[in-house]
């Protein structure tokens, strides 16, 4: 599997469980101790921000890692590749 994909999934699973906590970027960033710039790539899936940073984000959410079984691409996903 790609690894980018990886990290734009993990993302967009940040990004919702933030959504649904009711927090800004601002106020995640805060709890995390990072900066709204670094929040917003770590949702984007940006692949230079370091696992640290991710951790963090995570933490600060009240979650954790899993490792599971890599899915499929879903169409949305591979958007573009056939074009």
């Amino acid at each position: 599997m790609d690894y980018s994909l990886i990290t734009t999934r993990l993302g967009a699973l940040i990004r919702t469980r933030r959504l649904n906590r009711g927090l800004t970027q601002a106020r995640l960033a805060d709890l995390a101790g990072l900066t709204r710039q670094k929040v917003i790539a770590i949702e984007k899936g940006d692949l230079t921000v370091g696992i640290s940073a991710y951790a963090r984000v995570i933490g600060a959410l009240d979650c954790e890692f899993a490792l599971v079984p890599a899915a499929m691409p879903t169409l949305d996903e591979i958007q573009g590749v056939f074009d």
